[in-house]
């Protein structure tokens, strides 16, 4: 948890002349007291390509810190143009307003500005030598960037960790035991698939041979035995069709005699005579 809080930067003077001072009017809340100062700074970035061209524009040292919200004016020179290269004056550059506290920074504000000529004519067709009188500079205060960090402040318990907790359960296994044993593991799965894969794959042609003509002949067995199956069945069932045409007849002709009965008898007397034939029949079959 951070001891201050920035809540607020209000970029006074905006728009200005290149050459003109940065105001800020800055505002933060301070949770409890402080030892020592907060730091304020603000740096000019002079180039996109290389951080050579950087300045730090002013320094200010702020208190002692009163607990509660505070409330001061940060002021900084403008940067000095013998150290910006000619082509890097105007265009769109970054500012950047940062705090720290006993030399640890927590807090960091960016904002782009844009330095551009006051006249059309010259914005279209600028001079080879920047013309710095001319030049004003626009900080597009609206869209800040704000990057805030963990530090120490003055107890220790404010600190934040530095490196991960303590494990004493996984300290209890020595790193190589563990992955030397994962890898024998891995081993030894690869070899079992290896072995059962050479064992499907290793067959004796003279078995393979035997085998193949056997299934062929219990193949042509059994389709023959199914013809053979087929044929009978369909005569059985046209038999037993035939039948049962005969006794619906005599059903019909001798009603309310009784004979109905005797029809049933009938069936059942037939149907062990067909099942015995079928039966013979597959014996048949299974002999061959």
């Amino acid at each position: 948890m951070s001891v201050v809080s920035l809540l607020g930067v209000n970029v006074l003077n905006n728009p200005a002349k290149f050459g003109d001072p940065y105001e800020f009017e800055i505002t933060f809340e301070c949770l409890e007291s402080l030892q020592k100062d907060l730091e304020w700074k603000l740096t000019y970035v002079g180039s996109a390509t290389s951080d050579e061209h950087d300045q730090e524009l002013d320094s200010l040292l702020v208190g002692p810190i009163p607990v509660g919200v505070n409330k001061f004016i940060f002021e900084a020179d403008p940067p000095d143009t013998k150290r910006i290269p000619d082509a890097e004056i105007l265009g769109v550059t970054v500012i950047l307003l940062t705090c720290a506290y006993d030399s640890r920074e927590f807090v960091r504000v960016g904002y782009y500005v844009n330095n551009e000529y006051d006249s059309e004519d010259l914005n279209a067709d600028p001079p080879a030598k920047p013309l710095l009188d001319r030049v004003r500079r626009n900080v597009l205060a609206e869209k800040p960037r704000v990057t805030r960090f963990a530090i120490k402040w003055d107890s220790e318990e404010s600190a934040p960790a530095e490196f991960p907790p303590e494990q004493p359960e996984a300290d209890l296994v020595a790193d190589g035991e563990e992955y030397g044993a994962e890898e024998a593991d891995e081993d030894e799965d690869d070899e079992g698939i290896e072995g059962s894969t050479e064992a499907a794959g290793e067959v004796d042609p003279t078995n393979a041979l035997t085998e193949d003509s056997e299934m062929a002949g219990a193949e042509t067995g059994a389709n023959d035995g199914e013809e053979e199956l087929s044929d009978d069945g369909s005569e059985d069932l046209e038999g037993e069709s035939s039948g049962s045409e005969g006794e619906e007849i005599e059903e019909e002709e001798g009603d309310g005699d009784g004979d109905g009965d005797e029809a049933m008898e009938v069936d059942d007397a037939e149907k062990p005579a067909n099942d015995a034939s079928g039966g013979h029949h597959m014996d048949e079959v299974m002999a061959h």
